[in-house]
């Protein structure tokens, strides 16, 4: 058999046994947990937070059990809600002392099932606390409490003419974010959340409280130890429950420039990026929709926006020599066969333009209602992104798949969303199968009949492809498979399986393929010293 050992482990840690669909058609977990929060446990917690701010209701649990990711619902136990740093310490020492599962939870905006209670406990919610503690704007800074949105952060700062530009397409918290060191379309210009996080206020899972660069520290760099912060970002909630964070801002620019641009391959929209990039011109987004893509967007928006694969640009800077980059990008364009180029300057017109990359993945899903999104997340050095994208819809154009591809090639960052339609329980168990398959041997598998947008974040490298499940089973398992496959090729082209989203539930055997067992063995070091008893967000990154 092809199936390597790490494969078999996969398989038996990951694919949970059937689900049951509620009468409104929602699936559950109904893997074995074994109760470990009594009466008593919640009573103890009420003592802690106050009654209003536990809940053990259905309906709460149910909210909390689950992110926007097709992955099974799993429900906590009981919800508590946190108001101040101290509740949280004191939640968090009462679970590590009775060995209770803690949860941490914030907009539930996550595509990768990172809010799942795998095995019940307790889910944290901290979006009551919801402050702005302090705007620093003669240092670009701020910093904030778990409950703040990135739309109402940058609402609180209009005023100040600074904003936080890190945009991953969901208004998603800051310190989610944090968590799971997102990115999103204006990565090519401002960077991710690892270079735009100072500081963070993290309780560690005994109820300690640190400050990963020091208490009111907030300077653009030290050399001081290790480095704490970015150990945090990214970590998924499985070292402790990040409170606070302290984050870069910058000057709102004087001008704005978005345009889009047509292509008739391929090919031409990320050779113009990768050129776009080799001249030094400071772009702030660079995406890619394929055709399908603007298809999609088109049925649901009733747009007429012309069907062809698409770059979506922006420029941000002084009035003063913005000009000169545009028409500098123009001969780019026009130089690769690029066609149709229109520009927008004021609010009304960019946001109308920008509508159908952040509304791609709502347009996909229309396609197949009550359907969630099965996402990969894979990454390339920017010299291997025309490869990776071309043969990525040369290999979609071979399989029966419809859906739509999306990328930050801008850094070299693309998604493939596959809206689940989990109506066939055995179906899906063996499309899960067969993608984890396809992704853990070296072979690559090819089908007939794809029609699967991809739209990306060009500018970073970034892109996705998005699939729709329906009832033909070997649909389904075509494209999972080739979900897989493309996580695959992108790791043989020096690449990473996630590039923003996060390893959450769906992608713990890739981790395993991409980093090896030695580096493994040294997250999971990390891991046991910080959470010995393995409270926090259990069955999250790790088997």
């Amino acid at each position: 058999m092809f199936l390597s050992k790490y494969f078999r482990f996969c398989v038996q840690q990951t694919v949970r046994t059937i689900s049951k669909e509620s009468s409104l058609g929602k699936r559950y977990s109904t893997a074995a947990v074994q109760p470990k929060v009594d009466t008593s446990f919640v009573g103890a917690l009420k003592s802690i937070v106050g009654d209003t701010n536990v809940s053990t209701a259905d309906a709460i649990r149910e909210q909390h059990g689950h992110d926007e990711s097709h992955h099974d619902i799993a429900m906590p136990d009981v919800v508590v809600f946190a108001e101040s740093v101290d509740h949280v310490s004191k939640v968090s020492k009462l679970c590590n002392d009775t060995r209770v599962p803690l949860i941490p939870f914030g907009s539930g905006t996550g595509l990768e099932g990172g809010v799942n209670a795998l095995q019940g406990g307790v889910c944290l919610d901290v979006t009551k606390m919801d402050q702005i503690v302090q705007v620093n704007a003669e240092d670009f800074d701020c910093i904030v409490q778990p409950g703040v949105m990135r739309l109402g952060l940058n609402s609180y700062l209009r005023d100040t003419g600074l904003w936080f530009p890190i945009d991953p397409g969901a208004d998603a918290s800051v310190c989610g974010m944090c968590a799971t060191s997102a990115s999103g379309t204006n990565a090519v210009k401002y960077g991710t959340m690892r270079e735009n996080v100072l500081n963070l206020q993290v309780v560690l899972p005994d109820g300690r409280v640190i400050d990963t660069a020091g208490k009111g520290r907030r300077t653009k760099k030290t050399s001081a130890g290790y480095n704490l912060t970015n150990l945090f970002l990214g970590s998924e909630g499985t070292l402790g429950t990040i409170t606070e964070a302290t984050v870069r801002l910058y000057g709102i620019p004087e001008k704005t420039i978005s345009a889009v641009c047509h292509f008739n391959e391929v090919k031409e929209a990320v050779d113009t990026v990768v050129q776009i990039l080799q001249c030094g011109i400071p772009m702030a987004k660079l995406e890619f929709l394929d055709d399908t893509a603007i298809d999609c967007f088109n049925r649901f928006c009733k747009y007429d926006m012309t069907v062809a694969h698409s770059l979506f640009l922006e420029f941000h800077g002084p009035a003063y020599g913005l000009e000169d980059q545009f028409e500098s990008v123009k001969d780019l364009i026009e130089m690769n066969n690029g066609f149709g180029l229109k520009q927008a300057t004021d609010a009304d017109e960019r946001n109308r333009l920008w509508k159908a990359r952040h509304e791609m993945v709502w347009a996909c899903t229309a396609r197949i209602p009550g359907s969630k999104p099965y996402s990969t997340d894979v990454c390339v050095p920017i010299t291997n992104l025309p490869e990776v994208i071309t043969k990525t819809k040369e290999m979609v154009n071979e399989a029966n798949v419809i859906g739509p591809m999306v990328g930050h090639v801008g850094d070299g960052n693309f998604h493939i969303f596959f809206p689940c339609d989990h109506s066939d329980k055995e179906t899906f168990k063996k499309i899960y199968n067969i993608s984890h398959r396809m992704a853990l041997i070296a072979c690559l598998y090819v089908d007939k009949d794809t029609d699967a947008p991809i739209c990306g974040h060009v500018g970073d490298g970034n892109f996705h492809v998005a699939f729709l499940m329906t009832e033909d089973q070997a649909r389904n398992e075509r494209q999972l498979a080739l979900s897989k496959s493309i996580a695959k090729l992108a790791m043989d082209l020096n690449g990473t399986c996630t590039g923003e989203h996060g390893i959450g539930i769906g992608k713990r055997d890739l981790l395993i393929a991409e980093v090896g067992e030695e580096t493994l063995g040294a997250m999971r070091q990390i891991k046991q010293t910080f959470d010995p008893n393995n409270i926090m967000n259990p069955g999250k990154v790790f088997f």
